[in-house]
């Protein structure tokens, strides 16, 4: 089995349940994801069992897969450990005398989403935001961390898709993340962090709230 179609099947399912192609509460069978991606089953199965693990899909013996909901008590879990684990990143960073050539990636971020916003393009906005995230806790130089926010980021990124258009334009959000950043090059742990928490706190409630609005307008 070559691991270049697992990963390839990892990668196809992912965006036809981001996509929505297969959403939330449907039930599949390997056979029929295995035909749909155009391969056979083993690495379906290797790839569902990964997805699952991100908390994607749940398999169940002989009945397939079944695609879950965006969960807010899941929400409210992975952005309590978010917090936690990117507010460290940012105090780490700024704790090691990052110069400007250092932090280049993560300016080059905001300002992508300051255009995305300026142009209403959420989708260029989303896609920035997330390169913000990743950078940051790579600055954070904490391995751990890394693969645990990682192993999250897809269901952040699934809960974003479904509240993109309808959240406010993220203009506040922005500013935080410029205000990190600034944290960061002065050398202000402290601060990072501080500023950090805030804004992950108030993404937590926004995103909690519209997700238990979403989910009573499609019941």
């Amino acid at each position: 089995m070559s691991q270049s179609n697992t990963q390839r099947a990892i990668s196809e399912l992912r965006q036809l349940i981001f996509s929505g192609v297969l959403p939330a509460g449907s039930d599949h069978l390997e056979s029929e994801l295995a035909e749909r991606l155009d391969m056979s089953r083993t690495p379906v199965r290797e790839a569902a069992l990964m997805l699952e693990s991100q908390g994607l899909l749940a398999m169940r013996p002989r009945k397939g897969v079944r695609i879950l909901p965006v969960s807010a008590d899941d929400m409210r879990e992975i952005y309590d450990v978010l917090t936690e684990l990117e507010g460290l990143s940012a105090e780490r960073a700024a704790g090691y005398g990052y110069g400007d050539d250092d932090l280049t990636a993560l300016a080059a971020s905001i300002a992508d989403m300051d255009k995305a916003v300026e142009a209403r393009a959420l989708e260029d906005w989303a896609e920035a935001d997330d390169r913000f995230h990743t950078e940051l806790v790579r600055l954070g130089r904490n391995s751990r961390a890394v693969a645990i926010v990682g192993m999250m980021q897809d269901q952040v990124r699934r809960a974003r898709a479904t509240t993109l258009y309808i959240r406010p334009i993220p203009t506040q959000s922005n500013a935080d993340h410029r205000g990190v950043l600034d944290a960061i090059g002065a050398g202000d742990g402290a601060l990072a962090r501080r500023i950090h928490t805030r804004h992950r706190d108030q993404a937590k409630r926004m995103i909690l709230e519209l997700l238990e609005k979403h989910r009573l307008h499609t019941l």
